[in-house]
């Protein structure tokens, strides 16, 4: 297993920085995702680590070794594109072979990878059939095989569901994670689906500019984002501004339109002008409500529309005392509010997040 290390990695194209000053350390054997939105340097920085784009600057490590200026086919690295580029005019089993004929193996070492690979992504039986004869998500395990066959250091993935439909693409999430648990191989993963990320990764860099913005595990990132951008990227969420009325290390208490919020959520900004991340999920909508702040971590409105999904329902509340509508996701719902019925929003102190407005 190969730990890597990425130090002061800058990437320009002409006056246009790419990817700028990033620091990075990806731990042996664990599923890394790099995440962000289009144009934001993810794939130019995967691309780097790849060695199909030499850096400006700045380092990568694989172990001990700064492979930045080694050529891709030097650097044992696997790599699964968007598009899969399989050649149309092979098998599944030639198109897996291609990378150790390469290499000249022996043709027996070549049959016995290429056969191992195969029933690792559940394709063996269909060796013989050609990329046109295969699904999407068939298609996409043969190029997993292809890219692990040969047993490299470090697995490469650019957004590599994108282009199945919804149900497969959660079939081979769960499949990727299987093979990099099967394989303890390092594996960097580029996608902007935040489900994918969260669902799937070890740990996880979010990029915007061509800055990473923070890193960390998923749950941490998602119950503790550092900015409105984190919070609002990584899912639905209620801003509000706030202004801090007193706290200390352990609890603080902020003033809002719409009543005070205490959070628990450490550490606080520093500014005393900020806003309150509040996922709709972990708000609770009590009917009836009373008035505006009668309560700390209670605040009143009225409900303005209503969408029922099945599983959930997603409301809109008008909040008493300010002109804010709060989003809330109910889980099964079963009675349909009615439209203008007073309702009293509940949240623990522990999901009221403080973010630098």
């Amino acid at each position: 297993m190969t730990a890597i290390r990425i130090e002061g990695l800058v990437k320009r194209f002409g006056e246009t920085t790419a990817v700028s000053d990033v620091d990075l350390s990806i731990a042996s054997g664990s599923l890394f995702f790099l995440l962000g939105p289009s144009g934001c340097g993810k794939t130019t920085l995967l691309r780097m680590v790849a060695g199909f784009s030499e850096p400006t600057s700045g380092r990568i490590l694989f172990g001990d070794r700064d492979v930045a200026s080694v050529p891709a086919n030097k650097r044992n690295t696997g790599m699964v594109f968007q598009n899969y580029a399989l050649w149309p005019h092979m098998t599944v089993a030639e198109n897996v072979a291609f990378g150790l004929e390469v290499r000249k193996l022996s043709k027996s070492a070549v049959d016995a990878k290429v056969k191992d690979a195969l029933e690792l992504v559940r394709m063996g039986e269909y060796a013989k059939r050609k990329p046109s004869e295969l699904s999407g998500g068939q298609q996409q395990r043969v190029a997993l095989a292809r890219a692990v066959v040969f047993e490299p250091s470090v697995l490469l993935l650019d957004e590599p569901l994108s282009n199945l439909d919804a149900k497969l693409r959660l079939e081979m999430r769960h499949e990727i994670r299987r093979i990099v648990d099967t394989l303890r191989i390092t594996t960097i993963y580029v996608t902007h689906d935040r489900a994918e990320a969260l669902s799937l990764a070890d740990g996880m860099a979010i990029m915007r500019a061509g800055k990473v913005v923070q890193t960390g595990a998923p749950r941490a990132m998602y119950r503790r984002p550092n900015s409105r951008f984190v919070a609002d990227f990584l899912g639905d969420t209620n801003f509000m501004p706030a202004m801090l009325v007193r706290g200390d290390a352990n609890e603080a208490l902020y003033q809002t339109a719409a009543g005070n919020l205490r959070s628990t959520a450490a550490p606080f900004p520093k500014p005393t002008e900020l806003s309150l991340s509040l996922r709709p999920e972990a708000l609770r909508m009590v009917r009836g409500g009373g008035g505006a702040g009668a309560t700390v971590n209670a605040i009143a409105g009225k409900l303005k529309s209503s969408t029922y999904l099945g599983d959930t329902a997603q409301h809109e509340i008008a909040l008493d005392g300010c002109d804010a509508l709060v989003r809330v996701a109910e889980l099964n719902p079963k009675h349909p509010p009615a439209i203008g019925e007073r309702v009293m929003l509940e949240i623990d102190a522990d999901d009221v997040v403080p973010l630098a407005s």
